[in-house]
């Protein structure tokens, strides 16, 4: 390794001079703000833009920052022709830049960071959330074993598995007892439903924000962070997104106290349903469950994310520190939530 990526990329431009065809050096890397998980940068070289993204450095938990899995979902949703950004080369040589890494296209378009979508007009909103809800039933319609991805995940069982995973996560990465988390644990553990036969590639972050759509359209053009996806429950990406719904607005970017009809973004019930229409189905079953355990998994995750800022090697150590602060809030929703007093909001 010739210096430290990201101000010394002289590795870089040598590893993927002899794996990314037409790759030209010198190349400059500015890291994004977002991505708290995996790093991610964009790479501008000679011979035009490309994101890398990379594992973090320190001590990992177990099976997280799996980059590798990334890159081989990127490979399959290139082979069925879903949204999403073209994955060029793999590195697994933690010598070049310090980690593993891949590579993928720039695709160049809009990220919409707020879900109340303050910069759009009215009539461009429910278009944009309606893409949003046809590129999740497209996913999870995914013929996965055409896809090449039978073995992506473990089939059956899917929410006690995750049940058990993220308590465990929660657990090793666990800096002070919130007794709300405590309680949504206790209250999950006793009413993870029976594994219905559904299985389906998930993303396992399905939010506005990991996403570009066209400058000039509603069209969706990259569905992005892959880090989490697997073979698993569909409805618990649709759950998962709608927590946005039940979230205050401002700091936690979520759709609480903004007047829906006012605005011409869909009630929570709306865009479930036009789920439901798109995949043929009568009603989402144990929805208060689904919400409970989508807050449950992404307290867990923050709680990951904080501890790592604690440890100095979080991505954004601000942001991290913010979430860390954020974790009572989120615990307190999802116990409202079970207890009947925030559910199915407008």
């Amino acid at each position: 390794m010739s210096g430290a990526f990201p101000e010394d990329t002289r590795a870089l431009d040598a590893w993927a001079s002899a794996h990314v065809e037409g790759w030209r050096g010198p190349s400059a890397a500015k890291k994004f703000a977002a991505g708290q998980s995996n790093p991610t940068y964009l790479i501008d070289a000679a011979s035009g833009r490309t994101v890398l993204r990379r594992k973090p450095p320190g001590k990992l938990l177990k099976s997280a920052h799996m980059i590798e899995r990334e890159f081989r979902v990127l490979k399959a949703l290139e082979g069925v022709g879903y949204p999403a950004p073209r994955p060029l080369a793999l590195c697994e040589d933690e010598g070049v830049i310090g980690t593993a890494f891949y590579l993928m296209t720039f695709v160049d378009g809009r990220v919409l960071w707020n879900p109340a979508l303050p910069e759009l007009e009215r009539e461009d909103r429910r278009p944009i959330y309606d893409a949003m809800n046809e590129g999740l039933v497209k996913l999870h319609t995914i013929d996965v074993a055409q896809a090449g991805l039978s073995d992506y995940g473990k089939p059956g069982s899917y929410y006690a598995r995750q049940y058990q995973r993220w308590t465990d996560q929660y657990r090793a990465s666990e800096t002070a007892k919130i007794e709300d988390m405590e309680r949504l644990i206790a209250w999950l553990a006793d009413k993870v439903p029976a594994d219905d036969g559904r299985v389906a590639l998930v993303h396992g972050d399905w939010r506005i924000d990991n996403m570009i759509f066209d400058a000039g359209s509603p069209r969706l053009l990259a569905v992005l962070d892959w880090e989490l996806s697997t073979l698993g429950h569909p409805f618990a990406d649709l759950a998962y997104q709608c927590m946005q719904w039940r979230l205050p607005a401002g700091r936690y970017r979520g759709l609480g106290g903004v007047d829906r009809a006012a605005s011409g973004i869909p009630t929570e019930a709306e865009y479930v349903a036009a789920y439901c229409r798109r995949m043929g189905l009568k009603e989402i079953p144990d929805w208060t469950f689904l919400i409970a355990f989508s807050f449950f998994r992404s307290i867990a995750i923050h709680q990951g994310v904080y501890k790592r800022s604690l440890d100095g090697n979080a991505s954004n150590p601000e942001l991290a520190r913010q979430f860390g602060e954020s974790l009572p809030l989120l615990a307190r929703v999802a116990v409202e939530g079970i207890e009947g007093k925030n559910d199915r909001p407008a």
